[in-house]
């Protein structure tokens, strides 16, 4: 049987802020913003290229906002690192390490994102 990870929370105080930040500034796709009730509300967004979305909004998550740390993984992460920084996300320096190049930025409410450009293997 096959278990694929399709949607990973994430915890915010401003909704529309946050979606702002990351639709405007990453670059992720608004899949859905729905209000179901004063109580509930979803929205869920998606990196290009992936099969994992994010999802906040309002009774989504007990989780303290920026307490969630996710990565992506890209094939040039001084290409991501580029369109983030024209984006006006703010990313940090490429860091080089043994198991991958990475970059690194954090959403309005502190929750922490890696992303990692694979090292190559050798053949």
């Amino acid at each position: 049987m096959d278990y694929r990870l399709e949607l990973a929370g994430v915890p915010v105080t401003d909704v529309d802020r946050a979606k702002a930040f990351y639709v405007d500034q990453v670059g992720f796709h608004a899949d859905h913003d729905h209000v179901v009730n004063e109580q509930l509300r979803f929205v869920q967004l998606t990196p290009p290229g992936s099969a994992c979305s994010i999802v906040f909004g309002i009774g989504i998550t007990e989780s303290a906002p920026g307490s969630a740390q996710l990565q992506l993984v890209v094939d040039d992460v001084e290409a991501a690192r580029a369109e983030l920084v024209g984006r006006g996300a703010p990313v940090s320096d490429v860091e080089d390490l043994p198991w991958g190049r990475f970059v690194y930025f954090n959403d309005p409410d502190g929750n922490r994102w890696a992303i990692q450009q694979l090292p190559t293997r050798a053949a």
